[in-house]
């Protein structure tokens, strides 16, 4: 008979991925529960953004550390997994919005964060496509993308798991996971990083599903060189209660183009809603109006882990001693997949950790 494993890990996601890599790294023994597609889900949904964000101090940390990860790991990371150092870029449409850039600018700085403002002029040099007579906008030359999907199939191969693949897992306690089909898979420790479905594990968790439709398009290289932002989006496309849309779109190592981003609660079916699509390109079309006449190859959506105060739980399941959390990331699970598999490393090890852990745990969002 086979030794048990140290930890299991539910969800084969970027999250749960990167998990198995890091606790593996930390010289536990690992067994991944996947339901479907490893990198699928949330994570093939993701628009593959590696950025620093700062709606709260607490979400700076957490991104600005998994950044860090995000660099020190670059070099390993397999062609396929398209990473690309393009940076971002915040665009302000009018002069209110300028003085989010000038106070993005002093926060990011003041935190060592290399930012640099841009006026109208040199708005327009760097990204030539943007219509004219924006006001400016803000560069994070740190910022990055990848190709999610591989990412987190590099970070499972990397971790040298045993993967058990097309059983969902159906029940979680202190000794290990219940599986569909009846059997019982002990280990000392479980992880669960199953996105917007923890609810099905733990339905006292606050987590609620949000969907959000991408599209791509065929190969232009060079017509966008950044991540671009409207900084409308954080007016818009992170709204709590309503069904929005933003400007975000951001190139491909292959010369596509990704094109997001649109927001909506309460949806259930996965297809594609062309009202919604429509929306999201006419928006697009507003920054960039020649983005209208590329030829697109595929429109997706998929259902991001959404938490009330838009921060993860990462932590010990309240009321558990060997259950832990890895959920709840939304919009920005590949920013964080890294520093969210360090925290939980630090905390299922008694690890002390680079940043607070207290912003994040799950106690916050428990309601039983």
């Amino acid at each position: 008979m086979s030794a048990l494993p140290d930890v299991i890990v539910v969800g084969a996601g970027i999250v749960g991925a990167a998990c198995a890599r890091e606790l593996s790294a930390s010289g536990l023994t690992v067994t991944v529960c996947e339901s479907g597609v490893v990198g699928g889900g949330a994570t093939a949904a993701g628009m593959g953004h590696l950025a620093v964000m700062d709606d709260s101090d607490a979400q700076f940390a957490l991104t600005s550390y998994s950044q860090s990860l995000w660099r020190e790991l670059a070099e390993e990371l397999p062609k396929e997994a398209e990473y690309l150092p393009c940076g971002s870029l915040w665009i302000a449409a009018d002069e209110e919005e300028m003085r989010e850039v000038h106070r993005k600018y002093n926060y990011y700085r003041e935190r060592g964060i290399p930012v640099e403002v841009l006026d109208e002029k040199q708005l327009g040099e760097a990204e030539p496509c943007l219509r004219p007579g924006m006001a400016g906008g803000l560069i994070m030359q740190a910022d990055g993308v990848c190709y999610p999907p591989c990412a987190a199939k590099h970070f499972l191969e990397a971790s040298g798991a045993r993967l058990l693949q097309g059983r969902r897992v159906t029940a979680v306690d202190e000794g290990g996971v219940a599986l569909e089909d009846g059997t019982y898979l002990a280990a000392g420790k479980v992880v669960v990083a199953t996105g917007a479905a923890v609810t099905e594990l733990f339905p006292q968790i606050a987590v609620t599903p949000r969907k959000g439709h991408l599209l791509i398009t065929d190969r232009y290289p060079g017509f966008v060189k950044h991540q671009l932002i409207e900084l409308g989006y954080l007016k818009s496309a992170h709204s709590v209660s309503s069904d929005s849309v933003a400007f975000n779109v951001q190139p491909r190592r292959t010369g596509q183009i990704l094109i997001g981003s649109s927001r909506q609660y309460g949806a259930t079916d996965s297809a594609v809603e062309n009202t919604m699509l429509s929306r999201m390109l006419r928006r697009a079309m507003e920054y960039m109006p020649a983005i209208g006449e590329l030829s697109s190859v595929r429109a997706w959506t998929g259902f991001r882990a959404a938490t009330p105060d838009k921060l993860p739980l990462i932590g010990r399941a309240p009321g558990f001693l060997n259950v832990f959390l890895a959920t709840g990331h939304e919009g920005l699970g590949i920013s964080t997949s890294l520093a969210t598999a360090r925290l939980i490393g630090d905390d299922l090890l008694n690890r002390a950790s680079a940043i607070p852990r207290e912003p994040y745990l799950p106690s916050r969002a428990w309601c039983g």
